[in-house]
């Protein structure tokens, strides 16, 4: 049974990896194969439970006899409930920051880019409208952010090459901006919540080789574009309610949720709950706001049902929600019958380096998915204790897994450079291949070597960073 959820999974990522061809949504496959792959486990509970729970178990049988319903409720409440905690703390902040950009977008506190970047020059067009995604990113969520700037980008330059050109840069824009904070993106936050890092020292350590990985391919893009760009200016967007909230409320309201979400660092320091409980908290201070701010369209009942986000920031966000419960679920099942420790005890005897299981980690992320690998990856081990460490054999390789390890930043690195080597590999990449009719062998003829080059200088970045500092 632990062979067949192993064969699933890998065909999981196949069919994953081959969704831009299949026309198979990636969220979709994550789901089956997380919930297919509980089913075999439990229908094989007795197994699975007496090879790696023996202990646990017979103290839950409280000296009754097994049963097989007896192993199923364990199953259930010590093991399966802990992974659906552990992936549902991740979805309810995402929930929360997706969330908290349509409140935001929707009262036109982001009108401001769309002013910021009115201009055919182009090299001042990329480069705002990629800094507003690098910042914007770092702060909500990295897929909701690319495809509003692609969006707002797809409305004003005319010509499709150019709008190719311009949405990868935002595309990798956004995902180094969301790797170098720990609230940016899934895998940062999965580590935080892991204990894997501190959110002040990851920072540190991924803001300069995140800032690279966006400026070098940049740079290369900007080169392709000419000096005047194709737009055309349309008026601010319809949002089925016409707020038009003065700018200071909206700033009120950028700082209440951008703001907020800073806070969560110290908030989890503080009391120790799920940073999902403090975004939570975030977005329903917003809300409150935006009530008390829109009052007469509500008592006017004008707030309709017409006030939402565009469709492709719906849909993509409803995708990247499933998509990361049905990963962590099936990431779950696959720890539970042992084999991501066979796997690592392989890794350490013949690979033995972190920066060998980066850059084989990087060129899959680019190829399956960015989440998918980084799951993988931080599933093969466990965050080390310091303090145990001199009982541990080879104890100077065993310190780079335990908290804010090189492990965990090369793993949240290289994951989400990596993603944008091929456009496939991040689901706004996805998003920009839909918009554009962009096909992949147009991405790896003008953009992957340019990603390909700021990734490993990062790399080099990074690996100076860690072997001067630790």
């Amino acid at each position: 049974m632990t062979l067949i959820i192993i064969i699933l999974l890998l065909l999981g990522y196949v069919v994953i990896a081959t969704g831009h061809l299949t026309g198979v949504n990636k969220a979709a496959i994550a789901m089956f194969i997380g919930t297919v792959g509980w089913v075999i486990y439990i229908c094989y509970g007795s197994d699975f439970v007496m090879a790696h729970h023996a202990p646990e178990y017979l103290a839950f049988l409280r000296g009754e006899e097994p049963s097989s319903d007896a192993v199923k409720y364990y199953i259930y409440n010590d093991i399966f409930l802990y992974y659906v905690g552990r992936a549902a703390s991740i979805v309810m902040f995402l929930l929360a920051t997706m969330s908290i950009i349509e409140i935001l977008n929707n009262n036109g506190c982001f009108d401001f880019i769309t002013k910021w970047i009115r201009t055919r020059n182009s090299k001042r067009l990329l480069w705002t409208i990629t800094l507003a995604t690098f910042i914007v990113s770092a702060n909500l969520d990295n897929l909701t952010t690319a495809t509003m700037m692609l969006i707002i980008m797809r409305n004003i330059v005319q010509s499709r090459r150019q709008r190719m050109l311009i949405g990868s840069a935002i595309v990798i824009a956004a995902n180094c901006g969301g790797c170098f904070t720990v609230i940016g993106d899934p895998t940062g936050l999965l580590l935080w919540g892991d204990g894997a890092v501190t959110a002040t020292h990851f920072t540190s350590y991924m803001a300069l080789p995140a800032i690279l990985t966006w400026v070098i391919p940049t740079i290369l893009i900007s080169r392709m574009l000419p000096d005047r760009l194709d737009t055309q200016w349309s008026p601010m967007p319809y949002r089925g309610d016409d707020t038009n909230l003065s700018p200071w409320q909206r700033i009120l309201m950028l700082f209440v949720g951008i703001g907020g979400l800073w806070f969560i660092p110290t908030f989890h320091n503080i009391t120790k709950l799920s940073p999902f409980l403090g975004a939570l908290c975030v977005l329903s201070v917003l809300w409150v706001v935006n009530e008390l701010f829109n009052r007469k369209l509500m008592a006017a009942d004008q707030m309709s049902s017409q006030k939402m986000m565009p469709r492709a920031i719906q849909y993509g966000s409803i995708q990247q929600i499933l998509f990361v419960m049905g990963i962590m679920l099936a990431m779950g099942v696959v720890v539970e019958t042992g084999v991501f420790a066979d796997v690592s005890a392989w890794f350490d005897e013949n690979i033995h380096s972190v920066w060998v299981i980066g850059v084989v980690s990087g060129l899959l992320s680019g190829i399956v998915d960015t989440f998918t690998i980084a799951v993988s990856d931080i599933s093969l081990y466990p965050v080390l204790d310091a303090s145990h460490l001199e009982l541990v054999p080879d104890a100077e390789y065993m310190s780079q897994f335990v908290r804010n390890g090189a492990y965990w930043k090369i793993i949240a690195y290289s994951t989400a450079a990596g993603g944008c080597l091929l456009s496939v590999g991040t689901v706004s990449g996805l998003a920009l291949m839909k918009m554009e009719h962009m096909r992949l062998s147009w991405y790896v003829k003008h953009v992957t070597l340019k990603v390909l080059a700021g990734w490993l200088i990062g790399l080099l970045v990074l690996w100076f960073e860690i072997n001067m500092y630790n």
